[in-house]
């Protein structure tokens, strides 16, 4: 009787670990992941300040807030009005508007020409995984 009661708990124990390792796996954060909506950038009142990572933000560099990606995440933002599109690293979490899943640097603003409309409409897709250790 001990051997089977044992057995249940082994193989419950063994269910429960598999759905934590997929829920927590950062399963968004898996290249090919893609994303629709609007996307924007960040004012240069921002330069300077330090973002959710604790990096500095900078807007001469390529990188881009996102709600839920793992920081060090790479994506490639293409703005779907002119189909121009360059690659960030998620380094900041945001936006905090709603309809927005992104926003972008200055310098990779001005790359997708996005800058004069404030806001269009973009897709994003994963393609690095963040390293384990900027994960968060």
């Amino acid at each position: 009787m001990y051997g089977a009661k044992w057995s249940r708990r082994a193989a419950l124990a063994g269910v429960l670990l598999a759905a934590g390792l997929l829920a927590g796996g950062c399963g968004s954060s898996r290249v090919g992941f893609t994303q629709t909506g609007q996307g924007s950038y960040y004012a240069d009142k921002f330069n300077g300040r330090p973002t959710a990572s604790g990096a500095i933000y900078r807007p001469g560099k390529m990188t881009a807030a996102h709600n839920t990606l793992p920081f060090g995440t790479r994506i490639r933002v293409t703005n779907v009005r002119n189909g121009r599109s360059v690659k960030v690293t998620v380094n900041d979490r945001g936006p905090h508007v709603a309809g927005r899943i992104v926003d972008v640097s200055g310098k990779a603003a001005n790359q997708l020409d996005l800058k004069r409309a404030g806001v269009v409409p973009v897709r994003l897709e994963v393609i690095g995984a963040a390293p384990r250790a900027a994960r968060r």
